[in-house]
């Protein structure tokens, strides 16, 4: 599969080395350091949990005087005007 990836330079510069140093390609090299960091994470960092979403079961509904269809309005009753 391709795909477009911004690394930064210094690190790509460091990668295209470690390729050529190894007489490999920089796809390898980023898959081998790919496979390692996944290989590193704890067990239940895996993504392998479920966690519940809230769902919300339709009572109570808005505070009286927020109109939901305006992101200003919704920000201004978060206290968060921007």
């Amino acid at each position: 599969m391709k795909t477009t990836l911004d690394l930064n330079d210094q690190l790509l510069a460091s990668a295209k080395a470690l390729a050529a140093q190894q007489r490999t390609s920089l796809t390898r090299v980023i898959e081998e350091g790919l496979q390692l960091r996944l290989r590193a994470r704890p067990p239940g960092e895996a993504g392998t949990r479920r966690r519940r979403l809230p769902v919300f079961d339709g009572h109570g509904g808005l505070v009286p005087g927020v109109e939901p269809t305006s992101n200003k309005a919704l920000l201004a009753a978060l206290g968060d005007d921007a």
